[in-house]
This record gives C-alpha cells, structure tokens and sequence, in this order.
C-alpha cells in the first residue's frame, strides 16, 4: 500500500487571487500544449475547445472582479489573459498549417503540361 504524502513535507501556496488566476493560467498553458514536461514520447496535442473555455472562465473572473482587485492582481489577469488569447491564436494557425500541409500532397495539380522543345530545360534554342 502506498504511502500518503504528509503535508508537512510540501507546504501548500497561499489560497488567494493571485494563486487561483496563476492555476488556471497554467492548466490552460498545458491544454494549448506549449509545456513540456520533459517526456518525449508525450505529444502534447492541443486541446482547444478546452483551451477557449479556460480563458473565457479567466474573462468572466477579470470581469466579476473588476475594482475589487489590487493593482498586481489587475496586471496578472490582465497580462494573463493577453498572452494566452495571443498564444490560443499563435497555436490554432499552426494547427491549421499543418493539416494545410498534410493535405497538400493529396492535391494534385490537373493543369496542362507544356512541353517545350528543349524538354523543359529553359535552354535557348
């Protein structure tokens, strides 16, 4: 049977604002993939409905909160959520370029073929 982890032995943060917006900042860091926890069979798919319903959830606290927070709190969600709406875009292109790029050699050009008379060197004749 496993040992239980005393909790002596890791003390628990503080249970306020800043560690609440920090936790789910963190958590939607992990469902849009960008941490890496050092395991390289791991792929660290995106999840991005996921991703999308974390930083609404983060709006919708910045919003319910507005004028009752300290001047660090107001920067953390405020920084916070800039940078992870710009990270949530940053990874949906790169998804969208990838499946672009996937289903590019199933595209087959059906144009016509010129031939030329050099057998299309480019040379001069």
């Amino acid at each position: 049977m496993a040992e239980t982890q005393n909790t002596a032995d890791y003390p628990l943060p503080p249970a306020n604002f800043s560690f609440l917006v920090e936790s789910i900042l963190m958590q939607t860091q992990m469902q849009l993939g960008l941490l890496n926890f050092g395991d390289k069979e791991e792929d660290n798919q995106p999840n991005l409905p996921l991703a999308h319903h974390s930083i609404d959830l983060l709006g919708m606290l910045q919003e319910k909160t507005r004028g009752n927070l300290t001047t660090e709190e107001q920067r953390l969600i405020e920084n916070g959520l800039t940078e992870l709406r710009f990270r949530f875009v940053q990874v949906t292109d790169e998804l969208k370029k990838k499946a672009a790029a996937a289903a590019a050699p199933e595209k087959k050009d059906d144009g016509p073929l010129i031939i030329t008379p050099d057998g299309g060197k480019g040379t001069k004749t």
